[in-house]
């Protein structure tokens, strides 16, 4: 056997013009990845290359992916190029799989420089399907803007890329592999982790798993069902909620990670989980869940497919905050939201004096406000939770945080979220995506949408429909300016609102692989009619979001795609 040190070779390489992370990193169909040569080891690179050599020399990086495909062949070539970089040593999930809130809990525990993450998120997986990669910095957060755009410019200049081909890692096996390479004095340490571990004892540091144990496996148990939808969170459903928490087996369904997620969209909403929603319908289950591909995201449902819409479920969670003992030890520093998100949360801010952020879309302005000892919960609508204890949205955090609010007030989703709404009110909320829309075409709706709504007669503007006039009171291109850095981010949607406090909200997302993807949401507050159907609750306002955009004339589409 040759034990001589590793060779580390200089390959030369050309740029390619589209590497520029979005919102979660670079996505791009798998067949990007295969087929253009070197565009993988570019990227790759690019991130290394952005980290100051004597940052990066000796240096602690973590790797994990939510098992999709290509996720394995990826990683492969992150060890060998890793190496190259002078980082002392990886700690990859076991099998290279680690949940995105699992990575961002271990870049924290062993303090290293960051992570990579190899996802697509909700997206679909499989041959055909989307891939992504996503760097996380030595918060636990993703990367904030300046890093991604360094990244970005890297990747236009590039000429070179450094790797160690003869470098094969063992993916399979738990514990610590070391090679030595030529022209290093340290060996490079690959150390194979418990992809689970880690992030359930920080679990068992937030929630009081006792209580939990016995109000899902105890005398009086409730009975519930959480769809891992083939994703990564399969085997952290199993071993912390019905091996620790001894739920029935039979509770999790759907939690063997696939890399095509089973032919399906591992989508935490009404539309790709209707299988969990259909098996909910029959009452026999009390609560459910369903997790996306990487687990940061999740979808909370009551008896009977009770719907618990993601801004409604953040604000629920604040309201029932003390219910967690984590948060009975730290205080509650304050809250936030995504602009988009419905102003729910702002309502119980208020009412318990503490302080509320409204931020762009992006996770990493949350971790801002956390590293500053500013923020303690927040939500997204698109299906994100979190607490300050990572640096990431956190599916499975958010179902024990629920089951304890429920095991705490004794009630079911359904009278829990009523009692909210007399309490302060409903803000009915809904979000019209339209996917795979023409690019072309949806940059120049928006452009002209800029231009109509910035018009100084647009202000005090009336629509009616039916028997309801809405009246203008602002319009604007959302811009926040961060309170800890004052760094200002703009052009981060286009906001129409409304003198009762409605809102329409027009964005184009930052994180599909294919065409543009415009969302439309709808806010509306009501103190009154509290317990009616949100899409008719919504439809005059939809009615008016579509005739000022002409959406369906611009893109060509009749409908959504999806409607949460």
């Amino acid at each position: 056997m040759d034990n001589s040190p590793l060779q580390v070779l200089t390959v030369p390489t050309a740029p390619y013009p589209d590497q520029r992370p979005g919102t979660s990193g670079l996505r791009k169909k798998v067949y990007v990845f295969q087929s253009r040569r070197n565009y993988l080891h570019n990227f790759i690179q690019s991130i290394f290359s952005s980290i100051d050599l004597r940052d990066r020399q000796g240096s602690t990086v973590v790797v994990g992916g939510d098992g999709r495909f290509f996720n394995t062949t990826a990683i492969k070539v992150i060890v060998q190029m890793a190496a190259a970089n002078g980082v002392g040593r990886l700690i990859i999930g076991h099998h290279g799989i680690m949940s995105t809130p699992a990575i961002s809990c271990v870049i924290r525990k062993y303090k290293a420089i960051g992570g990579i993450i190899l996802t697509a998120s909700h997206n679909p997986g499989g041959p055909d399907g989307d891939f992504g990669i996503k760097f996380n910095t030595a918060n636990g957060g993703p990367a904030k803007e300046a890093v991604t755009n360094k990244i970005f410019q890297i990747s236009r200049t590039i000429e070179e890329f450094a790797i160690c081909p003869g470098l094969r890692v063992d993916l399979t096996t738990l514990g610590k592999q070391t090679f030595d390479l030529e022209n290093k004095f340290k060996p490079f340490t690959v150390e194979i982790v418990d992809s689970v571990e880690s992030y359930a004892n920080l679990l068992r540091n937030i929630f009081d798993f006792a209580a939990l144990k016995e109000f899902l496996s105890g005398e009086n148990h409730i009975k519930i069902r959480l769809d891992g939808m083939h994703g990564v969170l399969g085997p952290y459903v199993k071993r912390i909620v019905c091996e620790e928490l001894g739920c029935p087996v039979n509770s999790a369904i759907n939690c063997v990670p696939m890399e095509d997620f089973g032919g399906q969209h591992p989508d935490p909403n009404l539309t790709y989980a209707a299988d969990l929603v259909d098996s909910m319908r029959d009452g026999q289950y009390d609560f459910g869940a369903a997790f996306d591909g990487d687990g940061d995201r999740n979808m909370i449902l009551g008896k009977h497919g009770f719907f618990v819409s993601p801004p409604d479920s953040v604000a629920v969670i604040a309201d029932n905050i003390f219910c967690i003992p984590y948060f009975q030890h730290t205080g509650v520093r304050g809250f936030a939201r995504s602009m988009p998100t419905s102003s729910a949360l702002d309502r119980v801010a208020k009412a318990t004096k503490i302080e509320l952020y409204e931020t762009p879309t992006g996770w990493k302005f949350f971790g801002n406000l956390m590293d500053a000892g500013r923020l303690s919960l927040c939500g997204e609508e698109s299906f994100g939770t979190g607490g300050d204890h990572i640096r990431e949205k956190d599916g499975l955090w958010a179902v024990l945080a629920w089951l304890s609010i429920l095991a705490t007030r004794r009630k079911s989703v359904e009278d829990i979220l009523k009692d909210h709404w007399l309490k302060y009110g409903r803000n009915y909320f809904t979000r019209y995506d339209y996917e795979n829309v023409d690019i072309d075409a949806a940059c120049e709706m928006m452009e002209d949408l800029e231009i109509m709504i910035s018009d100084k007669s647009f202000v005090k503007q009336r629509f009616a429909v039916e028997d309801k006039i809405y009246q203008v009171e602002k319009a604007d291109n959302f811009e926040y300016t961060d309170p800890v850095d004052s760094t200002i981010t703009r052009n981060q949607g286009l906001r129409i609102i409304f003198s009762d406090g409605s809102r329409i909200i027009y964005r184009l997302s930052g994180t599909g692989s294919d065409g543009a993807t415009v969302r439309i949401y709808i806010d509306s507050y009501e103190r009154e009619q509290i317990f009616e159907d949100t899409q008719v609750m919504l439809a005059p306002l939809a009615t008016i979001a579509l005739k000022i955009s002409q959406l369906h004339h611009r893109t060509g589409r009749s409908g959504p795609s999806v409607i949460t």
